[in-house]
């Protein structure tokens, strides 16, 4: 198909072709002409009459040109209300229509864009201004952008349907108008989430070079990127798409509605894997969602049931994600609710018992005072709970008020003999007797008064050093986050983001290892000189490089398709190259596999993107995976 192409490549018309002085336009209805128009009231008159008979015309190249050029517009001045004014939403459902019901038409020339383009400019006018979102409700858009949700072209245009379904339901005003097909959307986006990385990894990226659909290596990279830029826009593509689909689903069940679709226990199981990915920083993908059930009776009640989910969100909780205090949070309200505390109240304490002397956690305040307040309120019958929570009342009732009555002089006392009984646990760590260091490491911690956080944050990190020697791995993550929490600020200790991260590899916890492990690194580039080559340590390198593969996007999905592969070979009378689309409407696929049209490269247009927030665990993630690639293990930055 690309060597079909080729042959018959066609040069984009310029994006203002009617402007040129050797160029006398004959086409009574120019788009170009109309924008160019000084006359105001001709203007507009010009613009409207296009939106109207755009659809209905046959100059091929300009539909196209035309949409590219309302794209840009609408990514870059989204709040403005020309364009919408003029009926543009009338005509984008149109085009999108049409392409869905006019294969003929669809595969004619660079048509194949066009319902893209629509339903990008619809999403991009509806995302700011919810007289934009009422606009284009009243103009029909929800039927066609339906159709592309269901599937009928491909993954490409399923990915900008639900981003603008999205916004249309996160108004008050329209909201109404998309539960008229509540079902049939829920459905569909929950079906998206769950199976769009295996979808686009079938369809595209696992697909060779020259077999991959030219229309979507256009549309990913603008016509000028190699295979890896391909690749990694497929990954971004696809990562957004599936945020974009629990979006949707965020918008019915912050409402209580579909709560029965939406709590199914193997999607509430699949929320637990949907990280979001690296390359959508400020999106918190599945946890967001389950964030939004908990706070529903509904919610909780099918959640509780769940011990993944739980053990899920208590990892998160003791974790140096951007995300932690949502996983705090959801932990919280399951023991708050009466219904839910006790199914429970064995998985969740443990967990945030750990987090009792966290102070700040971003812009939240108190969040050890919090965790500490609801834990003291627990009535728990099992004695294994009860005796953590005899720790807690230990820690920060009994402790706290015996130390408020100590004298200066008597913190220094209890400070010096801290110090002493530390240095007898590394004399005998250094010794090799690390069950007696662990020992004394403990006697450190009884007799160290709480505020001397420090000091309590190193005696933590050592015990931790001391359970990774021994295989206590749960031990040590225990311990190491203890460190963390009293770090200032949070999860910033270098020694014991490496130590959990060692723990967590011992208990093969890709992700959070390679996230500790990646903190841990960038803290070390940190702290060396901005001026000089910094290299990346050996040992920490070597582990993100063991973790990057198995926390791929695309991993389960590739793991899957080879397991098929190797069933297929078994019985035999399968090429291993051959791929079935994944998508409902087979015929559609087939033809634009198929089609010989011109489906050639666009001008480079950005974008919108999923701003990171500065300093971001996930942005650092992305930035060392970058380094490593670059630069190899121990490569310089």
């Amino acid at each position: 198909m690309k060597s079909q192409m080729k042959k018959k490549r066609v040069t984009p018309i310029p994006n203002t072709p009617c402007n040129a002085s050797d160029h006398i336009c004959i086409n009574p209805v120019c788009f170009f002409c109309s924008m160019g128009e000084a006359d105001a009231s001709l203007r507009r008159a010009g613009i409207t009459t296009c939106f109207k008979q755009l659809f209905q015309g046959e100059n091929h190249e300009q539909h196209v040109l035309v949409l590219s050029g309302l794209w840009h517009i609408a990514m870059t001045q989204p709040s403005d209300p020309e364009f919408p004014s003029f009926g543009i939403f009338k005509c984008m459902a149109s085009l999108i229509h049409k392409g869905i019901n006019d294969s003929h038409w669809l595969l004619t020339n660079q048509n194949i864009y066009i319902p893209y383009y629509a339903a990008h400019i619809i999403g991009s006018y509806t995302m700011n201004k919810e007289e934009f979102a009422q606009l284009a409700v009243q103009s029909g858009v929800i039927p066609p952008l339906l159709d592309l949700l269901r599937g009928k072209i491909s993954w490409v245009e399923q990915r900008v349907a639900v981003r603008a379904l999205g916004h249309l339901a996160s108004y008050k005003s329209t909201f109404e108008s998309v539960v008229l097909h509540e079902q049939e959307v829920v459905k569909l986006a929950l079906n998206l989430a769950s199976t769009c990385l295996e979808v686009v990894y079938v369809d595209f990226v696992a697909v060779k070079e020259n077999k991959r659909l030219e229309y979507h290596r256009n549309l990913l990279t603008r016509g000028v990127g190699d295979l890896e830029m391909e690749n990694r826009k497929a990954e971004e593509w696809a990562s957004q798409l599936q945020c974009w689909s629990l979006y949707l689903l965020n918008c019915f069940a912050c409402k209580d509605r579909a709560l029965d679709l939406i709590c199914k226990k193997g999607f509430l199981k699949d929320l637990c894997d949907m990280w979001g990915g690296m390359i959508n920083h400020t999106s918190p993908a599945g946890v967001g969602l389950i964030r939004i059930l908990c706070y529903s009776k509904e919610g909780r009640k099918n959640i509780a049931q769940l011990p993944k989910v739980v053990n899920a969100l208590g990892n998160l909780s003791r974790s140096s994600d951007d995300w932690q205090y949502i996983g705090i949070d959801c932990l919280l309200l399951l023991l708050k609710d009466p219904d839910t505390r006790y199914k429970v109240l064995d998985v969740a304490v443990p967990y945030l018992t750990d987090l009792i002397e966290l102070k700040n956690l971003g812009d939240k305040s108190n969040v050890g005072e919090t965790i500490t307040k609801v834990l003291l309120n627990l009535k728990p019958s099992r004695q294994k709970v009860g005796a953590v929570l005899q720790e807690v009342m230990d820690l920060k009732v009994d402790r706290r008020d015996q130390e408020k009555v100590l004298s200066e002089e008597n913190m220094e006392e209890a400070k010096a003999l801290v110090s002493l009984i530390k240095q007898q646990a590394n004399h005998k760590f250094r010794l090799g007797k690390v069950e007696e260091a662990l020992v004394k490491y403990s006697e450190a911690l009884g007799v160290c008064p709480l505020k001397f956080r420090k000091e309590r944050m190193v005696i933590y990190s050592n015990k931790a050093q001391c359970h990774i020697l021994l295989k206590d791995a749960d031990s040590a993550i225990s311990d190491s986050t203890r460190a963390l929490c009293l770090s200032n600020p949070a999860n910033s200790h270098r020694k014991s983001l490496w130590r959990r991260s060692q723990a967590y590899d011992m208990k093969g916890m890709a992700k959070e290892s390679l996230m500790d492990c990646i903190m841990f690194m960038n803290s070390s580039i940190k702290s060396g000189c901005e001026n000089m080559r910094v290299k990346i340590p050996y040992h920490p390198a070597r582990l993100i490089c063991k973790h990057m593969d198995a926390t791929w996007l695309f991993a389960t999905a590739r793991s899957r398709l080879e397991k098929s592969m190797q069933e297929l070979n078994q019985v035999g009378g399968h090429d291993q190259n051959q791929k079935q689309p994944c998508d409902d409407n087979k015929t559609m696929m087939t033809m634009i596999e198929n089609t010989n049209s011109h489906m050639h490269g666009l001008s480079t247009i950005i974008e919108e993107p999923f701003h990171a927030k500065e300093g971001g665990g996930r942005r650092k993630m992305e930035r060392a995976r970058r380094r490593l690639k670059k630069g190899g293990a121990g490569g310089a930055t």
